[in-house]
């Protein structure tokens, strides 16, 4: 099946509801919709009757994620998930996470009611971004059995937890292990901005995600001596701070000398905080990701290593605390081949790359083929009202998404999560 000649009014549609939805947020003027918050049931209201108008069958399953089943010509179909998250981070855009929720409804239009060897789910997850419980994927982890007791007594700064929020919402969370994927689930795609300026510096819309970043971050605590400021000699200093700012320096440099790294010391805190007297302590955080876990692991023991040589020099000692160890995750080596032929066939050059940042797909991939595409985002950027796409690059996602469809429902596929296990 070609792509239809109207591809550019779907494009337009696309973006003309993602703006609608930014509208639904629990702050006047701004974009604010996290974990179950009144304005998803205004979100869910909307997108259903999207769904239902193209013939879906729509439910919401205990962990708030909204779903719409478009059915194949054969009832006893497999399924195919296309999806992504509707919450957002405070004073967001309208396009992360949404986007790719309403560019499956747009495949589902362009269908035009014609059916598929396959059924087409549509996931609208309930929580991505881990900001009210500051844990993410909490949508995501109800489909691969991961939303456990634990976490489900989780609780938001004003003591709500999370199964709390869910009762809250009116749903039961005794159900949630209902919500896990079908056993008929071929995989899971998922459309996303890429959040990052490098299709815009390629010129090129398009991308196929191979892989998902691995994470590491830690805390660094460099411990010296308070003194005044005035009075203590340069030689007579135990300056945590500078002895921070020096192993500072020293990750930018390592990330600038390995090819596909980002490290970011995204915090710092001085003690005691006053102009006038020396830092006896400096708290930093680190956050370094790669797409290969053998360099990341190697940088982070390298980091370790130089911080502990840095504080020897200097009279200061140094502790650490790791908050978050994450294995890169890789898409689908199939799917990423397809995409990029998809890719292809929508008029644009292929291009692989790795996802800085975490997606739903890295957790459905524990259990089903997944793999991710990316659209260019105009300035790189994201999490900010100026977030934006280009409705040329979402025809091209939604032609791209058609193709796609057309050669999975040509090859042979694997035919369920059971036997590809």
């Amino acid at each position: 099946m070609s792509a239809p000649a109207h591809t550019a009014t779907y494009a337009e549609e696309v973006i003309a509801r993602c703006k609608k939805l930014a509208t639904f947020s629990e702050d006047p003027g701004s974009t604010r919709r996290l974990f179950l918050s009144p304005p998803m049931h205004d979100v869910h209201r909307e997108i259903s009757g999207w769904m239902r108008q193209l013939g879906a069958e729509v439910s919401i399953d205990a962990a708030g994620n909204l779903r719409g089943l478009y059915p194949s010509a054969r009832p006893d179909a497999p399924r195919l998930l296309i999806g992504s998250h509707l919450d957002t981070v405070p004073n967001a855009g309208a396009y992360d996470g949404v986007l790719g929720v309403v560019l499956a409804i747009a495949l589902l239009q362009a269908l035009q009611g014609r059916k598929l060897p396959f059924a087409i789910e549509i996931v609208s997850f309930s929580e991505e971004e881990g900001v009210r419980f500051g844990t993410p994927f909490i949508g995501s982890r109800a489909l691969v059995g991961r939303l456990d007791e634990k976490l489900l007594d989780r609780e938001d700064p004003r003591g709500v937890s999370v199964r709390q929020a869910i009762r809250d919402f009116g749903l039961n969370p005794n159900e949630i292990p209902q919500a896990s994927l079908n056993e008929n689930t071929l995989a899971y795609l998922e459309f996303h901005i890429e959040q990052g300026p490098v299709l815009e510096k390629l010129g090129r819309p398009l991308a196929a995600v191979e892989a998902i970043a691995g994470q590491t971050r830690l805390e660094f605590t460099f411990v010296g001596q308070s003194n005044h400021a005035g009075t203590t000699p340069m030689n007579l200093r135990y300056d945590a701070i500078a002895g921070a700012a020096r192993w500072i320096c020293a990750v930018e440099q390592l990330a600038h000398g390995t090819p596909g790294m980002v490290a970011t010391v995204g915090m710092v805190e001085a003690k005691p905080g006053a102009v006038n007297v020396i830092a006896g302590e400096a708290r930093v955080t680190l956050d370094l990701r790669h797409g290969s876990d053998s360099a990341r692991e190697q940088a982070v023991r390298s980091l370790i290593r130089k911080a502990e040589e840095i504080a020897a020099r200097r009279g200061l000692t140094v502790k650490r605390k790791l908050l978050v160890e994450q294995q890169a995750v890789a898409m689908d080596p199939f799917l990423v081949a397809e995409i990029e032929e998809a890719i292809r066939k929508a008029g644009c050059e292929p291009h692989r790359m790795v996802s800085g940042a975490g997606h739903d797909a890295m957790i459905l991939a524990e259990q089903v083929p997944a793999a991710m595409i990316f659209l260019r985002t105009p300035g790189g950027i994201s999490h900010h009202p100026a977030e934006s796409v280009g409705v040329e690059d979402v025809a091209k996602a939604i032609d791209c998404g058609l193709h796609l469809l057309d050669q999975l429902a040509a090859t042979p596929f694997p035919q369920s999560r059971t036997q590809r296990a």
